[in-house]
């Protein structure tokens, strides 16, 4: 038996075990998504619905699985801070049971390192140890770093069927405080269906990829039917905040090579994953794929060096003016900035790089327009009007780069649904916009 695995196994213990080690009042934080806990958050939700702790809040970018910090029965005792509205956490942020940070996901680490005046508690699921006594925190490694840094105690929750990823998103055992095992199937993404119109704004998307171009690829509809209609290119690359299954078709298929990028060449680059069992069996040991913390993989400067590089990414609605909302409904939180702005910022550094925001056209069964004269009130900007390149809907699409306010203007009413287009073109003369 060699030296770590004698440290792992005096550290071991029972997630009730493992829980003792949280106090009342201690700051506690957990990577995003899968690498959430559950046995341990259990076994603190359990010991905070016995009296014995209070005020615990519960730091974490994106919650996917039901946890006891989001019971409403727990409410100041184990609270919940999000750092990204959306999963399970969506509905208690917006009726006010949950706060959230504002953040552009690529400044949450300094933000851990810097700003926040302290973190008590990391926690985090993990992969088994190798021999080298190393964890693998596999589909996530945006924030480990920095808050390994910044913990003074750190809980580990081994679970076998966590991937083991090559990358920056590791844990030494001598840096664990203590740990338990438990073992369980991990959450998997339902696959979404291609509607007729993602599948339309996807073609004019990937008709303007080159070849060799490197690709990030948000969440949803349109994103995904981007890389299902970019399998006829070559020698693409993947630098990527989010990994998605159709990402994983893409290599498979030969398109992604990674072969032509600057850095990490022959590496699919990202910082948190979610999907099917298939995509966390492809990233099991593969070293051709690394996972980082955001503060590189959204750094735009590094972003910048890929030449081409591609940014796919959704929003709600869209203004007159440029503005895009990518995160509430009016004053109704819905998402977050997430890596947007990081993306967006990117691919305007890059040499012939091409942002794209893309949305359908309208809501509610084509009685709403999302193209609107001025964002809704309340609604926040996400994108500035200054950053935004391409627009995208099922109508067009328009590149807002280097055209005046009123030729952008009309610009943006071509992508609204020609029901619409007529009014938007009497509020846009209205405000002095079409000239």
């Amino acid at each position: 038996m060699n030296r770590f695995r004698e440290m792992y196994l005096a550290k071991k213990m029972t997630p009730e075990e493992v829980a003792m080690f949280v106090k009342s009042g201690d700051v506690c934080a957990s990577p995003t998504g899968l690498e959430m806990p559950t046995a341990i958050c259990g076994a603190i939700g359990q010991r905070a619905r016995n009296g014995e702790l209070t005020g615990i809040l519960h730091h974490q970018t994106l919650c996917i699985e039901g946890a006891p910090f989001l019971d409403e029965a727990l409410k100041g005792k184990y609270d919940h801070v999000s750092w990204f509205t959306g999963g399970v956490a969506r509905k208690g942020i917006q009726e006010g049971y949950y706060s959230y940070i504002p953040n552009n996901y690529s400044t949450i680490p300094r933000c851990w390192r810097e700003v926040m005046p302290r973190l008590d508690v990391l926690y985090a699921q993990v992969s088994s140890m190798d021999e080298h006594g190393y964890f693998s925190c596999g589909m996530a490694g945006a924030e480990v770093v920095a808050m390994l840094e910044k913990a003074k105690i750190v809980l580990l929750e081994i679970n076998d069927n966590i991937p083991r990823v090559s990358g920056n998103s590791h844990i030494h055992i001598s840096a664990v405080t203590a740990l338990c095992e438990a073992t369980k199937p991990l959450p998997v993404l339902p696959a979404a269906s291609l509607s007729d119109i993602d599948k339309k704004i996807g073609q004019m998307i990937a008709d303007e990829v080159v070849d060799g171009a490197t690709l990030q690829l948000g969440i949803g509809g349109i994103p995904n039917a981007v890389g299902v209609l970019l399998k006829d290119k070559k020698d693409l690359g993947i630098h990527t905040e989010m990994f998605t299954d159709s990402m994983v078709e893409l290599i498979e298929c030969g398109a992604v090579t990674n072969m032509k990028k600057p850095i990490n060449v022959g590496k699919t680059i990202a910082t948190f994953a979610w999907g099917s069992q298939k995509m966390y069996d492809y990233m099991n040991n593969n070293i051709a794929f690394e996972m980082h913390p955001v503060d590189y993989t959204n750094n735009s400067y590094i972003i910048g060096q890929h030449d081409n590089f591609v940014s796919v990414n959704s929003c709600i609605e869209v203004d007159l003016f440029g503005q895009v909302c990518s995160e509430s409904l009016g004053t109704k939180h819905y998402s977050g900035t997430g890596g947007q702005v990081d993306f967006v910022r990117g691919a305007n550094l890059s040499k012939g790089g091409k942002g794209f925001i893309a949305m359908t056209s309208t809501t509610k069964g084509g009685t709403i327009s999302k193209i609107k004269p001025t964002l809704t009130p309340g609604s926040i900007v996400t994108t500035t009007k200054n950053e935004v390149d391409f627009l995208v809907t099922e109508n067009n699409i328009v590149r807002l780069k280097g055209q005046t306010a009123s030729d952008r203007a009309k610009m943006i009413i071509s992508l609204a649904a020609p029901q619409f287009q007529e009014e938007l073109e009497f509020e846009a003369k209205k405000m002095n916009l079409i000239i």
